[in-house]
């Protein structure tokens, strides 16, 4: 396709998503269509500025290096622990040794920012901008840009005074802003899927990825004021909350280490678990169904070997094509496209990311515009779990929203995912053929 094909391919797939938020609202009519105006001219002032502005481009990239440096310093303490365990030379990429660790040090790291302050003051700037142009409430606004950096319960802390009192529209974008992003310390490990060890391909999807978490607040909170208007008078005051973790900046990295020890834990056995069951519910498809119905030889044949049998993958392809084709990706990997998405709304983003590193890997999705829409379009924990998660993280901390955060789970999912695909849309128009 040529550059105005897909700038009027992108624009349609924006349209269409916005339009299905439109379909799915809760008051039409109440719909403020400034603040949507605005929203999407945010994402495009954003995404257009690290694109095609030199000093923001570099200024993002310096970002993206040091989360580079970040994994080489983790790789240096792995080292320490595993020896030659951790040598790819050796023994390959040894995914519990190699990625995990990041995430262990990222949390530590982004713990110890937190309490010296440095976190809570870049998101508030970048939370100023988005009030100031939006005129939405202050936390709902905070929370969202805290989402850029932190995960979909750790977020909401930055705005904790506030939770017992937040409206309908403002807690879903709280749950919206979570759902369309994903924490720094899973961010880090995507950029080892996609870059490898070439720290110049890193660099490159770091930039991508960081570009994507940024323009994915103003996409969350559009999204939520669309499924759910606000109505109601809200505060406007934007303050940060003063709690920091631990009583000291040692004890602060040594509480951030912990939960990312229980994050690494907890994304390797939901990838044992998950990849296990993919594997039985394949097992059953491809040879229960699919070899005495002669599926399997139907689908290696319509799909050119891309599917080798009637599986989840094939399936979830065959339902989330249409989504892939609006964000922008090529015909001749729509079903490839499909079936992340649908792993990633199903499963989680990071089987969904190894997925998508597997196929880049093996030369069978290396189309470098349709890797990056993948990789903006991915990028959120828009998964039916997250709805669990959140609803147990946040009213952990807000118990009197319990309610509200059940009957919004659903809206919140749904929300999230439609904040990513118009990112993906967006950055499908502005990057260059």
């Amino acid at each position: 396709m040529d550059t105005l094909t897909h700038i009027f391919r992108g624009l349609f797939g924006l349209t269409a998503f916005v339009g299905l938020a439109v379909l799915l609202s809760e008051n039409r009519r109440a719909i403020n269509w400034r603040v949507v105006t605005i929203g999407l001219g945010l994402q495009f002032v954003f995404a257009g500025l690290v694109i095609y502005a030199p000093p923001v481009r570099y200024a993002v990239e310096a970002v993206g290096a040091f989360f580079v440096k970040l994994l080489a310093f983790t790789g240096e303490g792995t080292k320490f622990v595993f020896g030659s365990l951790v040598d790819a030379e050796k023994h390959g990429m040894v995914f519990g040794l190699s990625i995990l660790p990041s995430i262990i040090f990222f949390s530590a790291f982004t713990s110890a920012l937190y309490y010296l302050g440095i976190l809570q003051k870049i998101v508030y700037a970048f939370a100023w901008v988005m009030t100031k142009a939006m005129r939405l409430s202050g936390p709902e606004t905070l929370s969202a840009s805290a989402n850029v950096f932190l995960g979909q319960t750790e977020a909401p802390l930055l705005i904790k005074p506030y939770l017992a009192t937040l409206t309908r529209s403002e807690m879903l974008a709280v749950m919206v802003g979570g759902m369309a992003t994903v924490a720094g310390a899973v961010l880090i490990a995507y950029i080892s899927f996609l870059g490898g060890t070439d720290p110049a391909q890193q660099v490159i999807f770091a930039t991508h990825l960081i570009t994507k978490s940024v323009i994915s607040a103003p996409a969350a909170l559009i999204i939520a004021k669309i499924l759910v208007p606000q109505t109601e008078k809200v505060a406007s005051d934007l303050a940060v909350s003063k709690d920091r973790v631990g009583a000291n900046f040692l004890d602060a990295i040594c509480l951030g280490t912990t939960d990312g020890i229980k994050l690494a834990v907890n994304v390797g056995g939901m990838l044992i678990v998950f990849t296990a069951g993919v594997a039985l519910v394949n097992y059953v498809l491809s040879g229960w169904i699919g070899d005495p119905l002669g599926l399997n030889t139907w689908v290696a044949s319509v799909t050119n070997g891309a599917f080798k049998s009637f599986s989840l993958e094939f399936i979830l392809g065959m339902l989330f094509a249409p989504v892939a084709w609006l964000m922008g990706i090529s015909n001749d990997a729509l079903l490839q496209s499909g079936s992340l998405l649908g792993t990633r709304t199903v499963l989680n983003e990071f089987v969904a990311f190894l997925q998508l590193a597997d196929l880049k890997n093996a030369g069978a999705y290396n189309d470098p515009r349709n890797l990056m829409i993948m990789t903006y379009a991915l990028c959120g924990f828009a998964n039916i779990v997250s709805i669990g998660i959140q609803i147990g993280g946040i009213s952990a901390i807000a118990p009197g929203q319990r309610e509200n955060l059940a009957k919004l789970g659903v809206k919140a999912l749904i929300g999230g995912s439609i904040a990513c695909f118009m990112a993906a849309a967006i950055a499908g128009i502005l990057v260059p053929v």
